[in-house]
């Protein structure tokens, strides 16, 4: 089978697709015949070895896939060869064929198509457990979105309105907000021309937002924590800008606010029927059109570097999609 793999850490065009050998499903796992991989930040961190986890050499980036079940393990049940699946990786997804653990497999409705399945799962499973395992959103609450354009900025926004929250989007150029607001948003913030505290302020009467959505972090981070609400809950989800911030921690207690960490992987892991029962609700919001997955650009399968680029360099609109088959 074909695969783009990374054999040294460093930038994607040191990236090479080479034939290897073809994976076998062990008895937890599922072989899936990929049909397309979404892009996401953890793959601009992983080729340069600065993501939490590091697989050893080589490897193929791509934390998630969707395609057609080729085998399943012996202790797999819940799976057939031939099902439409989506499937979280945590890499290896930028080949024709990978092997996941069965818990980290599910399938797709009949509605959604492949490219959509490859640009679902972390990007509205991070943002679905952010919003309701972690900060609780309640309907009526008021929630900022940071990052508003990008892949889970988005699903924050489409996700909070389904929840019956007040939806104000934060991004860095009009033709990004315009992207959030035809995704739902209620109000919108250019936060390279005004200030963000001050916008959050005016938007909400001087109280600040409930729940804050942080897929940024740096000032907007520094920013964000000064606009929160009484009891309000700041969801720590990436370090897009590339700095990771520190808190004042007296800025908790005089707002007697919560920052709270997402990390959505280890979530699915450790809390998998939590985890089902999320992607319940998202497919049915999804049936119901809700839920509209923006699939900016796909790439070939030769051409993965570039779509690993486009994150890197924060020119992504919605999600990017590797076309495997």
């Amino acid at each position: 089978m074909k695969a783009v793999l990374c054999k040294a850490f460093g930038p994607a065009e040191t990236l090479v697709l080479e034939e290897i050998a073809s994976p076998e499903a062990k008895k937890n796992e599922v072989l899936l015949e990929v049909h397309a991989a979404g892009v996401n930040f953890p793959d601009t961190l992983i080729i340069e070895g600065k993501y939490q986890f590091k697989p050893p050499f080589p490897f193929s980036p791509g934390g998630e896939a969707s395609g057609v079940v080729k085998a399943v393990g012996e202790k797999v049940s819940h799976l057939k060869v031939g099902d439409r699946v989506m499937a979280l990786t945590g890499w290896g997804s930028f080949a024709e064929e990978v092997a996941v653990p069965g818990y980290n497999v599910m399938p797709v409705p009949a509605s959604m198509d492949f490219a959509s399945a490859a640009a679902f799962g972390m990007t509205y499973g991070t943002s679905m457990h952010a919003l309701k395992q972690r900060a609780n959103l309640q309907q009526g609450e008021t929630l900022l979105v940071l990052g508003a354009s990008g892949g889970v900025g988005l699903a924050a926004v489409e996700i909070g309105k389904a929840m019956g929250a007040k939806v104000i989007a934060a991004a860095s150029s009009p033709e990004k907000l315009e992207v959030a607001k035809a995704a739902g948003a209620d109000e919108l913030i250019n936060y390279s021309e005004s200030n963000l505290k001050e916008e959050v302020k005016r938007l909400t009467g001087g109280q600040g937002a409930d729940v804050i959505y942080d897929p940024v972090g740096g000032d907007l981070f520094d920013a964000a924590i000064r606009s929160i609400a009484w009891n309000g809950r700041l969801l720590v989800v990436g370090f897009a800008s590339g700095r990771i911030p520190e808190l004042p921690v007296n800025l908790t207690l005089l707002k007697g606010a919560a920052v709270v960490g997402v990390f959505w992987g280890a979530f699915a892991q450790r809390q998998p029927q939590d985890n089902a029962a999320n992607f319940q609700q998202l497919f049915a919001w999804h049936a119901e059109g809700k839920l509209k997955p923006l699939v900016s650009q796909t790439f070939p399968l030769t051409q993965a570097a570039d779509a690993i680029n486009m994150l890197g360099q924060r020119k992504a609109v919605g999600k990017v999609v590797v076309k495997v088959r």
